[in-house]
């Protein structure tokens, strides 16, 4: 007695019988999702997942100060390290790396935007009587992130060492954003690297 009895299939129909691979149905369409008779193509979904990445796309706050202990104050419109004290209200410091780093030297550090929560700041550095100098500006630091090449001025080259980060201007290689060591003072850039500014300071993720 055959062993195929009562069965309609031959080897041959076995053989051309495709195999359901996993989210497809019995038609061997892609059903990646289905919400009562809509379909979604694979298309459809890389383009769903793309734009809910971009949505989470967002400056990571922080709370800066620097080894001595002075955490950075908005004073009028001047960015100042004080010491930390009681009742203070540090500002939080929004930070976001450049996405076009092609044409910027590589092995100083990550490009990134530095700017301030509250209110919407952004730093950038620019010239004052030909010396360069750190100033703030009413700038969304996201709109500089979604520009189509590195704008220059608002970049800081983030070197870490250890616990220790330090901000190079982009524009001004060799200037980094520094504090007087005994506080109350503007924060600028400098050269003068361990002199009379600080220009090594720690972070706290506030919010990644």
């Amino acid at each position: 007695m055959s062993s195929h009895l009562g069965s309609s299939e031959t080897p041959s129909s076995k053989r051309n019988e495709r195999m359901k691979g996993p989210g497809e149905d019995v038609h061997g369409r892609t059903k990646i999702l289905e919400r009562e008779d809509i379909w979604y193509s694979p298309v459809h979904i890389c383009l769903l997942i793309f734009s809910t990445v971009l949505s989470r796309i967002h400056p990571i706050l922080v709370d800066i100060q620097d080894v001595n202990h002075l955490v950075w104050v908005l004073q009028g419109q001047t960015l100042t390290a004080v010491p930390r004290k009681d009742q203070m209200d540090p500002v939080t410091v929004t930070l976001i790396s450049c996405k076009y780093t092609e044409t910027l030297e590589k092995g100083r550090g990550n490009p990134v935007y530095l700017g301030l929560k509250e209110p919407e700041l952004c730093l950038f550095c620019t010239k004052v009587k030909g010396q360069p100098v750190l100033q703030l500006q009413e700038q969304n630091i996201m709109d500089l992130y979604h520009q189509t090449e590195p704008v220059k001025p608002f970049l800081f080259y983030h070197d870490q060492k250890g616990r220790a980060s330090s901000f190079e201007s982009v524009a001004f290689p060799g200037w980094f954003i520094g504090s007087c060591s005994n506080g109350s003072c503007p924060v600028i850039i400098t050269q003068e690297l361990g002199k009379i500014y600080t220009t090594d300071f720690g972070f706290t993720v506030l919010q990644a």
